[in-house]
């Protein structure tokens, strides 16, 4: 009589399908999250600036295009331009990993909204391309 101990190679190439098959479905999930996490992120750097906007305004009444005169620090790789005037500031945040065609953009007062890379409808919104 034969030993039946072990695993047939059917039994092996049916299970390496099924793994293959699982990781086919949780990679493109793994790659949204992390984009939403890159968003997060933007978002958390022009919130934390608009409290610092107006933090300075209360203390100088102007606003300021300067990152050191706000104490503002934005997160690795997100990079944030501001433009301000005495009654309004902009900004927009663009992360490294996801190039320059996809950020977030915030205004208030009479400063113009940002055009790039997405404009907002309202002040104090922060509006994202995703």
């Amino acid at each position: 009589m034969r030993d039946t101990k072990g695993f047939t190679l059917i039994e092996l190439l049916i299970v390496v399908v099924i793994i293959g098959i699982l990781a086919a479905i949780a990679i493109p999930k793994f790659s949204a999250t992390r984009e939403k996490a890159y968003f997060a992120a933007m978002k958390s750097d022009l919130k934390n600036l608009a409290s610092q906007q107006e933090i300075y305004y209360s203390d100088f009444y102007s606003y300021t295009s300067d990152a050191n005169a706000l104490t503002f620090t934005n997160t690795d790789a997100v990079t944030v331009l501001i433009a301000a005037t005495t009654s309004g500031w902009a900004a927009s945040a663009t992360h490294s990993a996801l190039g320059t065609a996809e950020g977030c953009a915030i205004y208030y007062g009479t400063a113009t909204a940002p055009g790039t890379p997405v404009a907002p409808t309202q002040p104090g919104e922060v509006a994202c391309t995703n």
